[in-house]
């Protein structure tokens, strides 16, 4: 049995230990920057975006998480939620867990009149896209996702000009 909750501020140890684990099973295990003191702040700051939901036992131990925010539609005119990290634990696989939690911003989703919940899967995670479909999900096969990170980032943003932007 599952047990999902909303994340406290208690949980950042081990939502960053899957966040970390998490980043092995992708095969980027160095990629991680994020701290205690940067996800504490973006799941619990003054004015939080980001929001992380947690799965645990009947014995209360955490077995997985799901780290969410809010995405806009501008065809539907409402939210959605965008889910950026699931995760569970190697050993509570095949228990329910990463199934509840989809299924908790399933129903967040409707009960806030959101449109839809979205996220991206690595290509070769064959596993998770097999669960994925099994749940009704589908893949968007005429869209591809990009990326402006690093460097490129910092060469194309500071290309921009104080007249071309305009901060308010």
């Amino acid at each position: 049995m599952s047990v999902i909750r909303p994340a406290t501020i208690d949980d950042v140890p081990a939502i960053l230990r899957m966040i970390h684990d998490l980043a092995i099973y992708e095969k980027e295990p160095d990629a991680v920057k994020n701290t205690p003191e940067m996800l504490s702040d973006v799941l619990f700051g003054d004015n939080p975006r980001v929001y992380a939901t947690m799965a645990e036992n009947a014995g209360g131990e955490v077995q997985g998480f799901a780290l969410w925010f809010l995405n806009y539609s501008t065809w539907e005119g409402v939210h959605g939620i965008y889910l950026e990290d699931l995760y569970v634990v190697p050993d509570a696989r095949g228990e329910g867990h990463g199934k509840a939690l989809l299924q908790y911003l399933a129903a967040t989703a409707v009960e806030r009149g959101y449109a839809r919940v979205e996220w991206s899967v690595l290509n070769w995670n064959e596993p998770s896209i097999r669960f994925y479909k099994n749940i009704g999900a589908y893949p968007m096969a005429e869209w591809s996702t990009f990326r402006l990170a690093g460097d490129a980032l910092e060469s194309f943003g500071s290309a921009a000009t104080d007249k071309a932007l305009s901060r308010g």
